[in-house]
This record gives C-alpha cells, sequence and structure tokens, in this order.
C-alpha cells in the first residue's frame, strides 16, 4: 500500500485523497513567449493565443487517444509517443484492466488507427507503456526537464476528454511537488496506491486526458497527465490538475522499455501520520531491518519534518517525496525524537532488493 513506496507497511492516517482522470477523453496544449508579452492584457492575450496555436501544432501529431476493451468494460485515455515505430507513454490506471484478456486501441492525430499491446506497467507511480502495432514514421514528442518548471509558468494540456479527439487547453503551474496519493476510480490499483510528486496545474483536465501530456511553452512535455482533484458533486475540471514530473518518469518508462521492472527509492521504514502532539510530519511506525532507514539510524516514534529543505506534513509527504528520487541517492532527513530535532543522511535504497 502506500507505505511500501517508502518501504514498509502504512500506518494510520494514509489515505488516498484524489479521484483519478480516467474515461475517454483528454485536453490540449498552449504556448506563449513571455519575453514578447505586451503591456496590457490585449497585447498579453494575443501572444497567448499565438503561443497555444504554435504549442498546439507542434505537438498535437505526437499525442494519441486510447481506447480499451476488458471484462470491465470500456475505458479510454491519452498517450504520448515517444518512439518512431510506436512505443506510447500513458497511465497504468488507463490500461490496467488489459491484463485479464482486453484490448487496446489507439487513434492518432490524423484519424488513423492501430491495436497496441502493452509492453509495461507501474501501478506504484500510475504510469504504462504500450506499443502500436505495425506503426513507423511516427512524430515522437520531445521530453523536457520538469526540474526547470516554475510556480506561474504557463503550460498546455493535450488529450482526449470524453472522447473529444486533440483537445487543447491551457493554464500555469499552480504548485510543484504536491503529494498527490490516487487510485483508479477511488479504488487501489491492483491494490497499490500510487503516490506522486506531483505537478499541480489549473489547466482544464478532465476524465480522458489520462496519461495525456502537460506541455511546457517550447513544445516540450514536462509532466504526464494523471489525476484530478473534485468535489463532492461531480468529476470535470475545477482548475485541480496533476501531473508526474517527466524527469520522474523517465527512468520508471527506461525500465518499462526494457522489459524489466520498475524499481523505486525506498528508505525501508513503515510510516503513518502523528496522532496529537505539536509536530507535523511523518511517524515513522517500523524500521526493517538492515534498510536504509536502519543503517541512518531512525528508530521508531520519530517523526520526520523535512527531507533537504522540503517541509515533510504528513506520510503521503514523505512518500512522494522519496519516489522523487532513485535508488542510490542521498538525501537528508530532518526528523524529531523525544522533542530534540535531529538529522541523519539515508543512501536510498531499492524496492527491487526486497521484491
Amino acid at each position: 500500500m502506500l507505505g511500501a513506496v517508502v518501504g514498509g507497511a502504512a500506518g494510520a492516517g494514509v489515505v488516498a485523497v484524489v479521484n483519478d482522470d480516467d474515461g475517454d477523453g483528454s485536453s490540449p496544449v498552449s504556448r506563449s513567449d513571455l519575453s514578447n508579452s505586451g503591456s496590457d492584457g490585449t497585447s498579453q492575450q494575443a501572444a497567448d493565443v499565438t503561443g497555444v496555436q504554435a504549442v498546439a501544432a507542434e505537438v498535437t501529431p505526437s499525442v494519441v487517444s486510447i481506447a480499451v476493451q476488458s471484462q470491465f468494460g470500456q475505458a479510454g485515455g491519452t498517450g504520448v509517443i515517444i518512439s518512431s515505430d510506436g512505443e506510447i507513454i500513458t497511465n497504468n490506471h488507463v490500461v490496467e484492466g488489459v491484463g485479464q484478456g482486453g484490448t487496446v486501441q489507439v487513434t492518432f492525430s490524423d484519424g488513423t488507427t492501430a491495436d497496441a499491446e502493452v509492453v509495461g506497467t507501474d501501478p506504484l507511480t500510475d504510469l504504462a507503456v504500450i506499443k502500436a502495432q505495425d506503426v513507423s514514421g511516427l512524430q515522437p514528442a520531445e521530453l523536457g526537464n520538469s526540474g526547470d518548471l516554475a510556480v506561474g509558468q504557463q503550460v498546455v494540456a493535450i488529450g482526449s476528454p470524453l472522447g473529444l479527439d486533440g483537445t487543447v487547453t491551457s493554464g500555469i503551474v499552480s504548485a510543484l511537488n504536491r503529494p498527490m496519493a490516487a487510485s483508479s476510480e477511488g479504488q487501489p490499483q491492483n491494490g497499490v496506491n500510487s503516490v506522486i510528486d506531483a505537478i499541480q496545474t489549473d489547466a482544464p483536465i478532465n476524465p480522458g486526458n489520462s496519461g495525456g501530456p502537460l506541455v511546457n511553452m517550447d513544445g516540450q512535455v514536462v509532466g504526464i497527465n494523471s489525476a484530478i482533484l473534485t468535489t463532492g458533486s461531480g468529476n470535470g475540471s475545477i482548475g485541480l490538475g496533476f501531473s508526474i514530473p517527466i524527469d520522474q518518469a523517465k527512468p520508471i518508462v527506461e525500465e518499462l522499455r526494457a522489459g524489466q521492472e520498475a524499481t523505486h527509492a525506498q528508505i525501508g521504514v513503515g510510516v503513518g501520520d502523528p496522532q496529537g502532539g505539536d509536530v507535523r510530519g511523518a511517524l515513522i511506525a517500523q524500521v526493517n531491518p538492515g534498510s536504509a532507514g536502519d543503517e541512518a539510524g531512525l528508530q521508531e516514534g520519530d517523526i520526520v519534518t523535512h527531507v533537504g529543505d522540503r517541509v515533510i506534513t504528513d506520510a503521503t509527504s514523505l512518500i512522494a517525496a522519496v519516489r522523487s528520487h532513485r535508488p542510490g541517492d542521498e538525501i537528508e532527513l530532518t526528523y524529531v525524537r523525544d522533542g530534540q530535532e535531529n538529522t541523519a543522511t539515508v543512501t536510498l535504497g531499492s524496492d527491487a532488493q526486497t521484491s
């Protein structure tokens, strides 16, 4: 479950908090050159429209809609072409029903279709790679660097919301490093909750956008749209969309393309949320012997409050912070033990060592 992301069983208070946005549609792109923005609103609006048009024209040929037929019924989403011979990134929750005798079909921007096969999936990060069959000469999307994003930066989303292929929407980066626990239809995917260290955007994202690209104004994919936050009365966009940062997706995608199991960084501890008290953070509920956390001196009852300079407010935020790194990375944890603040350097382990 969620705690397995950091290497142990989840404790109390670790819950999924987001409705995901799978369905049969998705939402496209916007592009603007801030250096050319005018001093008045009209000039800025004109520049934004021109920018969005340019991004849409550049990226839309690299976006596909995905239709899935399985024993659970029909589902759909969006995907991003990453090779000329048909490799495509999408969300795990878009294709998770295919393993039980389902089929996948992709529709390209020119209206042509192809059958596709699932190459690999990773429920923990909600990523999947599929491959369109018997195709060539496709236009791969350019993958950018999500680490270069800044809050307030303009972005575009492209996809197939509610089956409306090639839909383009635009907005801004509303927040970075937003810890989100998401799962398909509000339930764990194959018994596993997905935790993403998300890019938050107000670019309209709706059911069917899942797996589609979030794009910067240079036409580079900086995120894979994965989840939306909704009110209890509906599941449409309320300006709270969440994307998997492409920097975190790249190593997972490369493992899946190579036919390998996806690997994730872990501390080797079980976590929960502190009950009562004045300290906010992630409570260490269990330390696995010989784990990275054990070697760093962590103990049950410690409350982790920071990873580097990043504030940790609960168990999910610690999971997301750890997930943003790779096995072998070193991180500095700040934790409270018996009312005293301490630090520890942790060399992150890999869940491949315990699988």
